[in-house]
């Protein structure tokens, strides 16, 4: 019968093998509270070139996937073991199982032993916890960033700008000075270098060349003999130079008075019966108009300065009167810049004070150390032995033995202190823990086996007394107790802290938080500036954030 012993050896191998594909499932606990992580842990042993795939979604049964963690691998000899980790999470109270879960192994489906978890649910005793009403719903202020800040300034400066283009033909400029006017020579000796720049020949303008160059000399003439030129024919005009020459006594030839007819003459043939002269025609007519207008300048009578104090008296008025004046425009001209430049930066500093609000523009402009901490990264450690768990802004920083008071050591066994900042600083956090000897205790009560939290806060108060705080005063808000079942008790209140240094004082308020385990004492004590909502802030999140190590007397 040797089929029947092939297949005993078939069915051998798949037992070998089903067994050496076995996938392990363990939690890291059976029951946790509402919420609370559990941690599935899948283990496989596999060869180096074989295939596995565990198994994913978003829910486990009832039970919904936090997290899927990477798969760790730990070689051993050569075989290696697989570890694929899990975060699960329930938020109903009850019993559940995670069921079979399928992991495949080169292609094969292994499958897991199922597990029951229980979820219990938060007990609220309330007649040690105080109840609250339902507060009603608060509306958060909106969020700004900061280039909306550059937006709005950048509008609020083109409007300003907009505002200066538009009266700036009101306002006088500050760089307006009296000028001089030029003399009729000087003008028309600038006019005729600008008529050589515009090429008017070279373009074949010579009608625009002609005009410009007896409106130029008529301009002149008008202005500086008192004729009306530029409404007079060319005849009308000679005429006039030729009675004026008489009355005026200007020292003019025939021959000056010719050749500026001739280019008058040549001009009105040029534009009125399309004549066109030759370019040596044109340079003459120039220079004849040149020579003209020196000429009528030469002949020009000297006028004799007449002194006359009267009028040298007037005239030395007028210009202090002119002086005054100007000093009166330049001021009215620097108190419209001012204002303007004031209203811009109004509307500027009032648009960021309303989009961001007083208090967030102070501490971004003057500083806000603890709204820096409040933002900043904060730090989570344990202190001490038995440790006390907690966050805070920055890291707590030992306390050396030598600065402790001199008769800690009289009643204390062993005390372990952390600190950051002082009492004058605006933020102060203290951590310690201490073993108290029992036999020689000052702060240990007999009568109710347990630390006497009167003694201890009094005690604290000397030590900061000693500090440099003064007016100090507590209240106790009696037993409470922590989510792991620690009791403990609570002291706050204010006082004022002088620095010695300087003399200034601030006023403090504070938060004291003792807890007594088997004959030690956890401390937490906290304190910030009366009134600062970021120092609030700062305490409400170091206080929720407490976890205590359980005393361990013996060891």
């Amino acid at each position: 019968m040797k089929w029947k012993g092939y297949i005993s050896l078939f069915f051998l191998c798949c037992g070998l093998f089903v067994q050496a594909q076995k996938v392990t499932a363990t939690v890291d606990s059976l029951k946790k509270k509402i919420g609370a992580e559990f941690k599935l842990t899948l283990k496989t042993e596999v060869g180096p070139k074989d295939k596995v795939v565990f198994p994913g979604g978003k829910t486990f049964g009832a039970l919904e996937v936090l997290e899927s963690y990477p798969v760790d691998t730990v070689k051993k000899n050569d075989r290696w073991e697989l570890i694929k980790k899990y975060g699960l999470t329930q938020f109903d109270s009850g019993r559940y199982t995670v069921p079979k879960l399928p992991v495949s192994i080169n292609k094969t489906q292994v499958y897991t032993d199922p597990l029951e978890l229980e979820v219990a649910d938060v007990k609220v005793d309330t007649l040690k916890q105080k109840m609250y009403e339902i507060k009603g719903i608060t509306t958060v202020p909106p969020v700004y960033s900061f280039p909306w800040l550059w937006f709005v300034l950048v509008i609020l400066i083109g409007i300003a700008l907009f505002i200066f283009i538009k009266y700036k033909k009101r306002i006088p400029s500050f760089n307006q000075e009296e000028t001089t006017p030029l003399q009729p020579i000087e003008k028309a000796t600038l006019l005729l270098q600008e008529l050589d720049t515009q090429n008017w020949v070279e373009k074949g303008e010579i009608k625009q060349f002609y005009s410009k160059l007896t409106d130029i000399v008529r301009t002149y003439i008008e202005e500086e003999i008192e004729v009306p030129a530029m409404e007079r024919t060319t005849s009308e005009l000679i005429a006039t130079l030729r009675e004026v020459t008489q009355s005026k006594h200007l020292k003019l030839s025939s021959d000056t008075l010719q050749n500026l007819e001739q280019v008058l003459r040549q001009a009105d043939l040029v534009k009125f019966a399309k004549e066109r002269p030759i370019l040596s025609e044109i340079e003459a007519d120039k220079k004849r108009i040149e020579k003209t207008i020196l000429t009528i300048h030469e002949a020009l009578p000297e006028e004799s300065e007449v002194v006359n104090e009267l009028e040298a008296w007037n005239e030395q008025q007028r210009e202090l009167a002119r002086q005054k004046l100007e000093k009166k425009k330049r001021e009215r001209r620097i108190l419209y810049s001012s204002l303007i430049a004031f209203w811009v930066l109004a509307v500027a500093i009032g648009s960021v004070f309303v989009i961001y609000g007083y208090e967030n523009v102070k501490d971004y402009v003057l500083g806000n150390p603890t709204r820096e901490m409040y933002e900043g990264q904060w730090i989570k450690s344990a202190y001490g032995d038995p440790n006390v768990e907690l966050e805070t802004p920055k890291v707590l920083t030992r306390v050396d033995k030598d600065q402790l008071p001199k008769n800690t050591y009289a009643v204390v066994k062993d005390m372990r202190m952390f600190t950051s900042g002082t009492l004058h600083d605006p933020l102060y956090v203290s951590v310690s823990t201490n073993y108290y000897k029992t036999n020689l205790d000052a702060y240990y009560d007999k009568n109710v086996q347990g630390i006497d939290y009167d003694k201890v806060l009094e005690g604290i108060v000397k030590t900061w007394e000693a500090q440099g705080a003064r007016n100090i005063l507590y209240k106790s808000d009696g037993d409470f107790q922590l989510e792991n079942g620690i009791k403990g008790t609570k002291a706050y209140g204010t006082m004022t802290v002088e620095d010695k240094a300087n003399g200034a004082t601030h006023r403090m308020y504070y938060e004291i938080y003792l807890f007594n385990q088997n004959g030690g004492l956890q401390q937490v004590a906290v304190s910030y500036e009366e009134g600062d909502p970021y120092g609030k802030k700062i305490m409400a999140r170091i206080i929720d954030s407490i976890k205590l190590q359980i005393f361990n007397l013996n060891g």
